[in-house]
């Protein structure tokens, strides 16, 4: 029996549909809002329909010198084109991408996942520094 967090896979986003990418400032101030915007497929474009999708990503932040990360934010994508005709024969689609906005006043690490339904849970992570 493998641990949950053997499930997730990672890989370089440029070269890789599945990974969540992080946008968010190297350094941020001390106690002020900062935006995080994570998104699937920003290199390759990830397919949107409804038998290959994104289901979800869920951004953590990790403060430095603390033993459990923080949940920031989740997105869910509940529209992949469906509808009772049948797979993609509607014209209603999410697009996996989210944004967030928290503040913090220690470093850390800012951690996303997300999941395929078909290729299974993706992570990714990018450091934060504070000024």
């Amino acid at each position: 029996m493998s641990d949950f967090k053997d499930l997730f896979q990672n890989a370089d986003w440029k070269a890789e549909k599945h990974v969540p990418v992080i946008d968010a400032p190297v350094k941020v101030r001390k106690g002020e809002f900062f935006k995080v915007d994570v998104s699937v497929g920003k290199e390759i474009a990830h397919p949107n329909k409804t038998e290959h999708h994104i289901r979800w990503i869920d951004i953590f932040f990790h403060p430095a010198g603390e033993k459990f990360p923080y949940h920031i934010a989740r997105g869910e994508f509940n529209a992949h084109g469906e509808s009772t005709q049948g797979p993609d024969t509607s014209s209603i689609y999410t697009h996996h991408a989210i944004t967030a906005s928290f503040k913090t006043d220690k470093p850390g690490i800012i951690y996303a996942s997300s999941y395929c339904n078909i290729h299974g849970l993706w992570q990714a992570s990018k450091e934060i520094g504070i000024e």
